[in-house]
């Protein structure tokens, strides 16, 4: 893999890369607090400052690629005098192609994932607020060895219609839409789970709605496959949901890659033309949002492979309906 890296670095004119703890530094070995420098004539080393990172750059380079989480204060305190560039020109293309292991590893942290959110089915939700049960689902989540939580959505009602809403004080009662999600970090590889439930009973014209993300995440799970452009699955994804007459109301993005971080290269939008490689994992996400009446999301990890994409989240995503 450093033989690959070095040979991107040569293409792209760096000289030495120099990473903070992201999935950049993880994808090459990084472990825990600190910095990680790579040149061409020495492996990846370990820097607990940034002035001790900047150390190990040599004097002649002119090119050096940091961390795309690098903050503002570390990079003054690298005090490099060549080009800083992204590294991400360099780690980006390498880290979508998945090998089997990494497609192991994200399989589990799917896996991981998808059991909260089947545990959440038997959870009691009427009378409880969406902040208490994101609580709970958090302390899920670390409970199935979840190394970092990500992010915890639990909307009800007219909340569901929110993108990124945030957790609140709403009492969940019977009629409603719930939204529930969770990502997080398992073994160093992100998962992200989506469903929609209803609370007793759905609310009115819901179910059709949903049918319709459904059918939209089936149809980008169809066009997975490799050789096909991420944009293209993006677009058979929103056909659906614009041929439902609910195209006003998509969301953003049907789909992106997801690996070491939970937000990655490929995005199935248009203009992202990234041919679709085997291996490469992504959370297909469509998602349609109704103002002020409810919305729906749901979210699976794939892995695109030769013979057709698979699902690395096995519990269904049909429509299910809580009534406790």
């Amino acid at each position: 893999m450093i033989d690959e890296v070095r040979l991107r670095m040569a293409e792209e004119g760096i000289d030495a890369l120099v990473l903070r703890p992201s999935p950049d530094f993880r994808y090459l070995g990084g472990q825990g607090d600190g910095y990680l420098v790579l040149t061409h004539d020495r492996p990846p080393t370990a820097a607990a400052e940034p002035l001790e990172a900047a150390a190990l750059i040599p004097p002649s380079a002119r090119r050096v690629g940091v961390d795309p989480e690098m903050r503002a204060w570390e990079l003054f305190s690298l005090r490099v005098e060549a080009e800083v560039v992204l590294a991400s020109a360099v780690l980006a293309p390498l880290r979508s192609r998945r090998g089997p292991a990494e497609v192991a590893a994200t399989e589990r942290a799917a896996s991981a994932a998808d059991a909260v959110l089947l545990m959440a089915r038997e959870l009691a939700w009427f009378g409880t607020t969406e902040r208490a049960m994101a609580r709970r689902l958090w302390a899920m989540m670390v409970e199935t060895g979840c190394e970092e939580v990500l992010s915890v959505l639990v909307a009800a009602g007219e909340h569901t219609a929110l993108p990124r809403h945030v957790p609140c004080d709403r009492v969940i009662n019977p009629g409603d839409a719930l939204l529930v999600s969770v990502c997080g970090r398992w073994g160093g590889y992100c998962s992200e789970v989506a469903r929609v439930f209803a609370v007793a009973e759905p609310p009115e014209d819901f179910e059709a709605m949903y049918s319709v993300v459904l059918a939209a995440q089936h149809a980008a799970l169809d066009a997975l496959r490799p050789g096909v452009t991420a944009a293209e699955v993006g677009r058979i994804a929103r056909e659906v949901i614009e041929g439902s007459g609910y195209g006003n109301y998509a969301g953003p993005r049907p789909g992106r890659g997801i690996g070491l971080g939970p937000d990655e290269a490929p995005w199935l939008v248009p203009g992202d033309e990234t041919v679709l490689t085997s291996g490469m994992t992504v959370c297909l996400e469509p998602s349609i949002y109704l103002p002020e009446l409810f919305g729906a999301r749901v979210a699976d990890i794939a892995v695109c492979a030769p013979q057709g994409a698979t699902r690395l989240t096995t519990t269904s995503p049909a429509f299910h309906v809580i009534d406790h």
